[in-house]
């Protein structure tokens, strides 16, 4: 009996076995059949791995000092004056509301410690009017941080934390970054803690982009969102080459656009803030202007590099040195001078009472002049004038109508009283002079470089003008003097 059940149990054991196998080989055959193939491991090659592994340990390196920042701020409303009258003592409900009512806000941004003994950078926009700042490291620990120094026209902060033998970063050279390198932006998007996005450099040198006043930005398509401001930008060698500060979006999120400060800028901000608690930058006294490629031809140069000089102030360092309005500046200490923004920079960045080469064009030779760089003045300002004077009009160029600048009309427009020229009381709608950016209030003092000091010089010039010709207007603008083109109809 027992050999029986033995021989049963034997037999359903082999059944299963070979139906087991008969299923897997009939499963194989109807997988090839209908195109199926196994699974196997994909070549990927060396290189590829190689490189996936030095952005890791690009991270893992750089983490560390990285940090997140925590602002408080406390907010204040007065309370309704209303509520103040003794008649409101009858509605007991409302007493609480006679005080002033107090709220805090918090905001969250990012920063990255450049020494050992707790020197942390960040943006001026994350700790700006803050009562109180929080950094929080990558071990979790916390301290209460001091603001040493900020500076709002390049969007830099200093604040310090007491702790010691922290981890640091290296600097990079961003003077000689390249458009298409691989970056690194490390930082607190959204509260997300030191998250890593990966990206290249789109664009060096951008400016005018209406973020800082001072602005020579580094363009990044690296992720960067609300959070991130103030983080690293770093380099496949784990450098910091920039500080994230801005995105360019419609939608408040990452769009592929982000700009970062570059880190010479920021190394010499930090220095000054540390030093002295403040930002001292370098000023020739020369107001400067975009070459458009009318003004360009009209002054004789053909590749539109350089800064036009429209006005000198009287004893700055370039009135000094000899440079006069209408001259072209081209290079400045042996670097060439793309546009305003770079040479605006280069200046700004200069060390006050220090010698600079400037290479200028004036007619078709050019100059070298060198400058004692003076301390930039708190008081040099734009001001646009808001009125003119509202005599009568003479018909000059098409789509202008202007009359003699007298003593009282210079004083109504903020200019000096001996100040000579004729006012613009008229810009037709629509005109060449409109499109020429000219504005009621301006007074043309120049007309193809020849002096317009009263009303017949400027009909007597104006009347050898031909139609279709460019001619170039030299304009005070409320103390601001710079080159305009129009073109006659």
């Amino acid at each position: 009996m027992k050999n029986k059940i033995v021989v049963g149990i034997a037999t359903l054991l082999v059944g299963f076995l070979l139906g087991g196998i008969a299923f897997y080989l009939l499963g194989e055959y109807a997988g090839r059949q209908r195109g199926y193939v196994p699974a196997v491991v994909p070549n990927v090659p060396k290189q590829v791995i190689e490189t996936s592994k030095a952005f890791t340990e690009i991270a893992r390196s750089v983490s560390p000092a990285v940090v997140n920042i925590s602002t408080t701020k406390v907010m204040k409303r007065e309370a309704s004056p209303f509520l103040e009258d003794p008649f409101f003592d009858f509605f007991s409900p409302f007493r609480e509301f006679r005080a002033p009512k107090k709220w805090k806000e918090q905001s969250l941004g990012s920063g990255v410690i450049v020494s050992p003994d707790g020197y942390i950078i960040t943006n001026n926009h994350v700790v700006e009017q803050a009562d109180e700042v929080r950094v929080t490291l990558l071990d979790t620990r916390s301290f209460k941080a001091k603001v040493i120094g900020a500076d709002p026209k390049t969007d830099v902060a200093v604040v310090k934390i007491e702790a010691r033998d922290l981890p640091t970063i290296r600097w990079g050279d961003s003077d000689k970054l390249q458009v298409g390198e691989f970056v690194l932006a490390i930082g607190n998007p959204f509260g997300l803690s030191h998250t890593v996005t990966m990206g290249i450099i789109s664009a060096v040198g951008r400016a005018n982009v209406g973020i800082a006043d001072y602005e020579d930005f580094i363009q990044t398509d690296a992720a960067i969102n609300p959070g991130n401001s103030g983080g690293p930008l770093v380099n496949i060698r784990g450098e910091l080459i920039g500080i994230n500060t801005a995105i360019f979006s419609k939608s408040g999120g990452y769009q592929g656009i982000g700009f970062a400060v570059p880190a010479n800028m920021v190394r010499l901000v930090m220095d000054q803030l540390e030093q002295k608690g403040k930002v001292t930058r370098g000023w020739l006294g020369v107001t400067i202007q975009e070459l458009t490629p009318e003004l360009s031809q009209k002054f004789g140069l053909g590749n539109g590099k350089g800064a036009l000089v429209g006005d000198v102030a009287k004893g700055s360092p370039a009135e000094k040195a000899g440079i006069r309005r209408g001259d072209i500046i081209l290079e400045y200490n042996g670097k060439q001078v793309s546009d305003v923004g770079n040479l605006r920079n280069m200046v700004a960045q200069s060390r006050v009472g220090s010698e600079a080469k400037v290479t200028i064009l004036r007619g078709a030779k050019e100059y070298a002049f060198s400058i004692v760089i003076a301390e930039l003045p708190k008081d040099v300002a734009d001001v646009t004038p808001d009125n003119a004077p509202g005599d009568s009009a003479e018909e000059g160029l098409a789509g202008l109508s202007v009359m003699e600048l007298t003593k009282e009309g210079a004083r109504q427009l903020g200019l000096h009283k001996e100040e000579r020229g004729v006012v613009v009381l008229r810009v037709e709608a629509g005109s060449n002079a409109e499109d020429a950016g000219i504005r009621k209030g301006d007074v043309i003092q120049e007309i193809d470089r020849k002096k317009v000091e009263t009303l017949d010089d400027y009909n007597r010039i104006s009347a050898g003008i031909k139609g279709g010709e460019t001619v170039l207007l030299f304009i005070n603008r409320g103390g601001k003097r710079f080159y305009v083109t129009l073109r006659t109809s």
